[in-house]
């Protein structure tokens, strides 16, 4: 079998048993059309690589199917679970979790602070539980605290605990973000260039931890500019180009696409 015909001419949809479905997702400002009939499927267990060159729509995408924009059209599915429209929290509780190109520095908190922004779903974040179930309240807390360690010392930062968020390096903070991120426990984690900026040892130790993660039962769909990272770690790729997907197949085949070839030549410019 030819490796041009490993590669699907658009999405592959109908997989056994996708986290996310995403299906003819549409978003316009003004006169410019971001997503065009946009559709994907992340299956569980998989790392999922999205690429496409410069305005093709990823971080769109990635805000359309999180909830931070509203489709002018289509559908999402997490879990089998219609969260169209829905609010960034309201899909976070269903299982998906989405990091930032740009990790946010939280104002005012410690990095072990930044993390315990992660876990849903707490007692303590009505106030009725304060009075009627202390001791409940206080429990979860404390193993809150407990987790956010673990998960500072299993990303390698747990000297970083009582540092200032907003000291640290970019580097750092991706690697705060993927901590958060899994502080909620998510089934699919959603990477918005987790590499960007960051410096080949610490873009290797990043590519690491997520094969591990993934060992372990999370799925991954991550934005990636850089090809090396990207091709090495993730399987499919799926390729957006002009707001819908242009092809979805495995890595080398993908990377050696014609169709994938004139898009990053031709592409767009933002």
């Amino acid at each position: 079998m030819s490796e041009q015909s490993l590669v699907s001419d658009g999405p592959i949809l109908g997989k056994d048993d996708p986290v996310l479905r995403a299906e003819g997702l549409e978003k316009r400002f003004g006169g410019l059309v971001a997503t065009d009939d946009a559709s994907i499927e992340v299956e569980r267990g998989t790392i999922t690589g999205l690429i496409g060159p410069n305005g093709a729509g990823k971080s769109t995408l990635f805000n359309l199917v999180s909830g931070f924009y509203e489709p002018d059209a289509g559908s999402v599915a997490v879990n089998g679970v219609d969260v169209t429209g829905q609010k960034p929290h309201e899909i976070a509780d269903q299982g998906m979790i989405r990091t930032f190109q740009t990790p946010r520095k939280p104002e005012g908190m410690t990095v072990r602070e930044a993390l315990l922004v992660g876990p849903h779903n707490q007692t303590g974040e009505s106030i009725i539980p304060l009075f009627t179930s202390p001791s409940t309240v206080e429990q979860e807390e404390r193993r809150s605290l407990e987790q956010a360690q673990t998960m500072l010392e299993r990303f390698e930062i747990g000297d970083l605990a009582t540092q200032p968020a907003t000291d640290l390096s970019g580097g750092q903070m991706k690697l705060v973000e993927l901590a958060r991120g899994m502080m909620a426990e998510p089934d699919l984690l959603l990477l918005d260039e987790p590499v960007a900026g960051v410096n080949p040892v610490l873009a290797d130790k990043l590519a690491g931890f997520i094969e591990e993660l993934n060992e372990e039962g999370i799925t991954f769909l991550i934005i990636e500019h850089d090809m090396n990272f990207i091709m090495r770690l993730a399987d499919p790729i799926v390729v957006l180009n002009q707001g819908s997907v242009l092809v979805e197949g495995p890595p080398e085949a993908v990377r050696s696409d014609e169709r994938v070839i004139d898009a990053y030549l031709g592409g767009p410019s933002e």
